[in-house]
């Protein structure tokens, strides 16, 4: 076991190596500047899409989900350990210069969604069952042709099996972790609680999935983001010390000091950017799977939508998480992950931070595991057919209890691995259809323009 921990290891640091690194960060800044930083420029105009599109209009009801819950689905696959403990691992391993890093993935990672989103209404299907389907392996199938299904039924089969680790055991287990040490709850009990509300929930299909998520993750992010905003209300004093680090560091080494042991820059970049795209996952071909789903027949429009969900997590979730570990001084404590979070929380709110934070984490944790059981559904339809959902369906709801009392530091390697794999046949497929990309966005900004168009 140890020997095929050492040979994943290595697979490990292979693909989330600098390559894989440079690629993600550069096929965004190609969409970005292919997309005349549109994401960015028209960030406004998205909020006020994901406002109106909370029903769907008779004119646009292809699709199963209204757009909003559409982005809530894909959200609720995204806000989760990652905002919680991934920022603060971000920032226990490379410095206050990681957020930085974070927030640059973040802005070029929006263009990287909305043409995922684009292309994933553009091609997606309608499935034996009368659903719309769609994601990567559509895009790759029906945009690219069928040459290239190879590359789309690779993506399908790692984002399957991923998804039993980062997206179910890996959520349950962080679950288990923080409910035993703030409540005393066993990991047993947490496990078989988290897969009857789970199972509960997936009984339903998207469409429940969708109606869950449009209440629970905006509950869930506007909750965390007060509390948040308490605690550096109570340090306002150490927030411009704390920006000028976040940018000075991300530039220049940081000496180590405390528990915590220094820095370089390419230690900033490295987990900062690595971070940053466990957190939002743009790049990786999860959330297209759930805009695919969206009652709209405008790919731009659910484009726009779903570029929010990276600038909601990363800009807005990550940074304030963030700025409340660099702000009460505790970064250098030399605790990480999400106990270095619950540290921070804890200072500023003694006796009430810690089960904030435990809480948070908690909402966040079972919301992922109902995102990602949905990717894993759609991409096991992809290989097998509408019949080996409901198998599928019963692995995912058993293996809740399995991950909230294992070890699982090895499931965790695997799942990081195979998320990268996921991410090379989407990233391919961005480039080689971002032509599309480009010309419809260009039609559909001309007809706006157009005389008699508001």
């Amino acid at each position: 076991m140890e020997a095929i921990s050492e040979f994943v290891g290595q697979i490990n640091s292979l693909v989330w190596g600098p390559p894989m690194l440079v690629l993600i960060l550069g096929v965004g800044l190609f969409l970005s500047l292919g997309l005349k930083l549109m994401p960015v420029l028209k960030l406004g105009a998205g909020f006020r899409l994901m406002w109106q599109g909370r029903k769907a209009t008779g004119a646009e009801s292809e699709g199963e989900i209204p757009p909003f819950q559409a982005l809530m689905t894909a959200l609720s696959a995204t806000v989760g350990t990652g905002n919680i403990a991934g920022v603060a691992t971000a920032v226990f391993l490379g410095g206050p210069g990681a957020l930085f890093w974070m927030w640059l993935t973040a802005l070029v990672g929006m263009a990287t969604k909305y043409s995922e989103a684009v292309l994933a209404v553009r091609f997606r299907e309608v499935d034996e069952r009368g659903d719309h389907v769609g994601g990567p392996m559509y895009y790759i199938r029906n945009g690219l042709g069928k040459k290239w299904a190879w590359l789309g039924v690779f993506f399908a089969v790692f984002a399957a099996i991923a998804g039993f680790g980062i997206g179910n055991t890996v959520q349950a287990n962080s679950v288990a972790d923080v409910m035993e040490a703030n409540f005393g709850l066993p990991h047993w009990l947490t496990g078989v609680i988290l897969m009857v509300l789970v199972g509960a929930v997936l009984i339903g299909g998207i469409r429940r999935i969708g109606h869950v998520a449009s209440a629970l993750v905006p509950l869930m992010a506007i909750s965390y983001l007060v509390a948040g905003l308490v605690v550096l209300a109570i340090n306002a004093a150490d927030i411009p010390a704390a920006l000028t680090m976040v940018v000075q560091h991300a530039f220049s080494p940081i000496a180590a000091e405390g528990g915590f042991a220094g820095a370089a820059v390419w230690a900033a970049i490295r987990f900062g950017v690595a971070r940053g795209i466990f957190s939002n996952e743009a790049g990786l071909g999860s959330a297209p799977i759930a805009h695919a789903a969206a009652q709209t027949k405008n790919p731009i429009n659910q484009g726009m939508v779903a570029m929010l969900g990276t600038f909601i997590d990363t800009i807005i979730i990550c940074t304030i998480t963030g700025l409340v570990i660099i702000t009460s001084g505790v970064w250098t404590s030399g605790v990480s992950g999400a106990e270095l979070t619950s540290l921070a929380f804890a200072e500023a709110l003694p006796g009430v931070g810690n089960y904030l934070v435990a809480i948070a984490l908690a909402v966040f944790a079972f919301t992922t595991i109902l995102g990602w059981s949905f990717y894993g559904e759609r991409c096991i339809e992809f290989l097998f057919g509408v019949k080996a959902i409901v198998p599928y369906r019963v692995a995912w709801i058993l293996a809740i209890p399995v991950g909230a009392t294992l070890n699982l530091g090895f499931v965790w390697l695997v799942a990081d691995t195979l998320n990268a794999m996921m991410a090379l046949p989407n990233l391919i497929a961005l480039l080689l259809l971002s032509p599309v990309v480009f010309k419809l966005t260009r039609e559909h900004f001309e007809r706006e323009k157009a005389p008699g168009n508001v």
